[in-house]
């Protein structure tokens, strides 16, 4: 399995700290956000990983991470020159995935403990996709998983009247499937690729499966949650 981490993005929710860098290369207890998500995929035995950030902050992430070396892994690099979703960004690894399964992470989705249960989860499935779920207090602020008996019947995006306290967390592992359901999406509203979009898709085709994540996670993409991750990783939290 590969792994894909995205970390593109505008990072506006934590202006004026984006202002002078990518909102990934932050402090998130004593290392830059990112190593966090780089140590995940390495403690789950994944190390051959792309990153994919943005052409105004390529130069600084691949400064940091260098070659992956250093953190027991090899690092390949992918530009996302407009901020058009994250099924977009994950569309540019497509000829690194070499039709092998994918681990996608969201660089400022924090997990506490290591994501390697769901990994060899989807490991030991057959094929599809796998998803992670979180019951949270403000389910609203995410895309929110409708749930019957074992099954995800549906994803909605920022619901105003959620079906569920679960939101989708930013870990996603697929098959080599995604890529031509991304060919096949239409932008939404807001003009990006949807990834809820992608997980409908194999949600339509039965072929999605889910964990629930018992640890702690936060998507350290505002003020307040990046805070908290701080908390939790100085030992405070």
């Amino acid at each position: 399995m590969r792994g894909v981490i995205l970390a593109g993005g505008r990072g506006t929710r934590l202006h004026p700290l984006t202002k002078a860098t990518n909102k990934h290369l932050l402090p998130v207890g004593r290392e830059p956000m990112i190593f966090h998500a780089v140590r995940q995929m390495v403690a789950a035995d994944i190390t051959e990983v792309l990153v994919v950030t943005s052409t105004e902050h390529m130069g600084d992430v691949v400064r940091c991470l260098g070659g992956g070396g250093d953190l027991g892994c090899s690092l390949t690099y992918r530009v996302q020159e407009q901020p058009l979703g994250i099924a977009h960004a994950l569309s540019l690894a497509e000829g690194f995935a070499q039709g092998d399964r994918i681990c996608v992470l969201l660089a400022d989705n924090i997990f506490e403990d290591s994501i390697r249960p769901i990994v060899e989860h989807y490991a030991a499935q057959s094929g599809g996709a796998r998803v992670v779920l979180k019951e949270v207090s403000d389910p609203e602020r995410y895309g929110v998983a409708a749930l019957d008996e074992q099954q995800v019947v549906s994803i909605e995006e920022k619901p105003r009247s959620p079906a569920s306290p679960y939101a989708v967390v930013g870990l996603y592992l697929y098959d080599s499937q995604v890529f031509d359901i991304i060919r096949g999406l239409k932008p939404s509203e807001r003009g990006e690729l949807e990834i809820s979009a992608v997980n409908g898709e194999y949600i339509a085709r039965h072929q999605l499966e889910y964990d629930v994540y018992p640890g702690r996670w936060m998507d350290a993409g505002t003020m307040e949650s990046w805070f908290e991750a701080n908390r939790l990783f100085y030992g405070e939290g």
